[in-house]
C-alpha cells in the first residue's frame, strides 16, 4: 500500500508532534513534580469540553495519555483496572532505561475496527442488464435487490473477480491501511474486530503506524531518557541517518544541524554516512570472498526490518544475508573509540533501529534511538526555528562518500557495494537485484532460493523508497529521495574506498557477525507476561 499521508501535515501529525514537544518540555524542566505534569497533560493538549477529532473530548484525552505513555518507554494501561498516567516514571527516568517490549503497540480503544478483505459494492453500482460480476462469481455470492448488486459476506470467497470485471468499478475492495501496509502479514484482527498484532511476526518496520489514519499504533520513544542523561550532564553524542537531508528544512544544513543539536543539549554530532561506507567496504569484501564459490547470492544487511525477516523467514539461507555489522553500529563503534563515556544517540528515520538497538550484541554500543519526528518535537519544545539558525555554509561532514550517503534511497546500498568492488576489480561484473517493501523483499528473496538470481547482490528495504520513507520521517519520500541525492554529489569523495577510516574496520568488527540476531529481535519485540 502506498503510504499517502507523508509530508502532509495532518491533525494526526499535529498530536504526535504535541505529545513529544510536552514530554520533552516536562523533561527538560525536572523538578519533584513532573508526576504531576504528565498526569495533566491531557488536558492541555486536548483542552476545553468539546471533542475537535472524535466522538468525545474524554476519549481524545484518553488515547493522548496512551500516547504520553509510550513517549516515555512505558506500556499501555489496562483499562479494567485504576492506573496513573505517570505510573512507572521513576523508572522511566532513569537515563539508561529502555523500553519495555514490545515497541509497536496497537492503543485498542483508538482503533476503527476497520473492515479487512472485504467486497462490498457502493452507490455507483448501475444494475446493469449483463450482470457480469453474478456471472463470473464462482461461489453464486453476488444476488441483485433493488436491481442493485449485493454481495452474500458468508459466500464471499474474496477472490475479487467480481470487481475486476465490473464495468463501473463499482465494487470496492475494503482493506484495513495497517494490515495492507504489512508486508509481515503481522496484523489481524481480535475477537472485536480490532487490530492486533502477531509479535512473531512482526520486525518493527513500523509501516502499520504510518498508514494507519486513526493513530491507533505508535511505537514507543526514548525522548524522556535521552534528555535525562543531557540533563546529568553526560556527553551525549547524535549519530545522523543519511536520510536526515531536508527533513526539517533546507537543503542540507550541517551547519544548521549542528547547532539545532547543541541548542537541545548534545555535546556533539557525526554522521551515520560514514559508518555506511565502512559497512560498503565490509560487504564487497564478502561478496568478492564467498559469492558464488560458497553462496550461491548475497543480501545486504543495513536494513535490520529486511535482514530479520529474510532470515527468519528462510533460514536455510541465513548466512547468505551479509553479516556486515550496519552502519548504525559501525558509526557508534567509530565514535567510542574516541570517546568511551559518551552516550550514542542514533537519530534517523526508522522504527526497526530501535528493535536493532535492543539486541544484546548493539546495546554496549547504541544508548538510545530516536526518530526524526521526535527531534522535530523536541526542536519545538526549545522553540527552534531550524531555517533561522546560524549556518556559515562551510561547515560540512567532510569524511563520508557521496555512495555512502547514497544509502538513504533504495537502490544507494547496491550501487555503494558494486561501486566499491570495481574500484579494485574493474571488470569484475556484480548483478543486483533491489526490492522495497517486505512483500517484494520476500518474492525476491524466494526467487534467490529458487536460483533466479546466481551470483547477485540483493538489496533490500523494508521501507518503500529506502530509508527516506521510513516511520520516523517528515517529508514526502520523493522530495527527501532527490534532497540525499543532491547532498550526496556535495561530498569531497565518490566512492566508499575513499573514506580514511577504512583501516579501522579490523579493530571494529573484530567480534563478527551476529547469528542470534533473529531470536535477539522477536525476543525484544514479545511483550512482557503480565505476572
Amino acid at each position: 500500500m502506498a503510504d499517502t499521508m507523508r509530508g502532509v501535515y495532518t491533525n494526526l501529525t499535529e498530536i504526535r508532534r504535541k505529545v513529544f514537544g510536552e514530554v520533552a518540555k516536562i523533561a527538560y524542566e525536572g523538578g519533584d513534580d513532573q508526576a504531576k505534569k504528565l498526569d495533566e497533560l491531557p488536558y492541555k493538549i486536548i483542552p476545553g469540553d468539546v471533542a475537535t477529532y472524535r466522538e468525545s473530548v474524554f476519549l481524545e484525552r484518553a488515547i493522548v495519555g496512551e500516547r504520553i505513555r509510550l513517549t516515555l518507554g512505558l506500556p499501555l494501561r489496562g483499562v479494567d483496572r485504576p492506573e496513573q498516567l505517570s505510573d512507572g516514571l521513576a523508572e522511566a527516568a532513569k537515563p539508561e532505561t529502555y523500553y519495555q517490549p514490545p515497541l509497536i503497540n496497537i492503543i485498542k480503544f483508538a482503533c476503527n475496527a476497520c473492515e479487512d478483505n472485504v467486497y462490498r459494492v457502493t452507490n455507483m453500482c448501475q444494475g446493469c442488464l449483463a450482470h457480469p460480476c453474478r456471472e463470473i462469481c464462482p461461489k453464486g455470492a453476488i444476488s441483485f435487490v433493488d436491481k442493485k448488486a449485493y454481495i452474500d459476506q458468508e459466500k464471499c470467497i474474496h477472490c475479487g473477480q467480481c470487481a475486476r470485471v465490473c464495468p463501473y468499478h463499482a465494487i470496492l475492495h475494503k482493506e484495513r491501511p495497517c494490515s495492507s501496509a504489512c508486508g509481515m502479514k503481522a496484523i489481524g484482527s481480535d475477537e472485536h474486530g480490532r487490530a492486533q498484532i502477531d509479535y512473531d511476526k512482526c520486525v518493527s518496520c513500523g509501516q502499520c503506524l504510518i498508514n494507519c489514519p486513526f493513530g491507533a499504533i505508535a511505537d514507543k520513544s526514548q525522548i524522556f531518557q535521552v534528555i535525562q542523561a543531557i540533563n546529568a550532564g553526560e556527553e551525549v553524542i547524535a549519530a545522523v541517518a543519511p536520510a536526515f537531508v531536508g527533513q526539517f528544512g533546507g537543503k542540507g544544513n550541517v551547519g544548521k544541524l549542528r547547532e539545532a543539536f547543541r541548542q537541545l543539549g548534545f555535546s556533539g554530532v557525526e554522521e551515520v554516512a560514514l559508518g555506511a561506507d565502512l559497512c560498503t567496504i565490509q560487504e564487497a569484501d564478502d561478496f568478492l570472498n564467498e559469492v558464488p564459490d560458497k553462496l550461491p547470492f548475497m543480501g545486504t544487511s543495513c536494513c535490520p526490518a529486511w535482514s530479520v525477516m529474510a532470515k527468519k523467514e528462510f533460514p536455510k539461507y541465513t548466512n547468505c544475508i551479509s553479516m556486515a555489522l550496519t552502519p548504525m553500529t559501525l558509526t557508534a563503534r567509530m565514535i567510542r573509540t574516541q570517546r568511551p563515556n559518551a552516550k550514542i544517540v542514533f537519530v534517523g528515520p526508522c522504527a526497526a533501529k530501535k528493535l536493532e538497538a535492543m539486541r544484546k550484541s548493539v546495546r554496549s554500543e547504541v544508548d538510545f534511538v530516536l526518530t526524526f519526528e521526535e527531534m522535530a518535537g523536541m526542536m519545538e519544545t526549545k522553540q527552534i526555528d531550524y531555517l533561522s539558525l546560524a549556518d556559515d555554509n562551510k561547515s560540512d561532514f567532510d569524511v563520508a562518500s557521496a555512495d555512502g550517503r547514497g544509502f538513504a534511497v533504495a537502490g544507494g546500498v547496491a550501487t555503494a557495494v558494486v561501486n566499491a568492488i570495481h574500484r579494485r576489480y574493474p571488470d569484475r561484473e556484480v548483478n543486483i537485484v533491489n526490492s522495497e517493501g517486505l512483500e517484494n523483499c520476500r518474492k525476491m528473496m524466494r526467487d534467490a532460493v529458487r536460483g533466479k538470481y546466481p551470483g547477485y547482490l540483493l538489496e533490500g528495504m523494508a521501507c518503500p523508497g529506502g530509508c527516506v520513507a521510513g516511520a520516523g520521517t517528515l517529508q514526502a519520500i520523493n522530495r527527501s529521495a532527490a534532497a540525499v541525492k543532491r547532498y550526496a554529489k556535495r561530498s569531497p569523495h565518490v566512492n566508499a574506498t575513499e573514506n580514511a577510516y577504512r583501516v579501522l574496520i579490523p579493530a571494529l568488527t573484530e567480534e563478527g557477525g551476529v547469528d542470534t540476531v533473529v531470536e535477539e529481535t522477536f525476543e525484544a519485540q514479545r511483550p512482557v507476561a503480565e505476572e
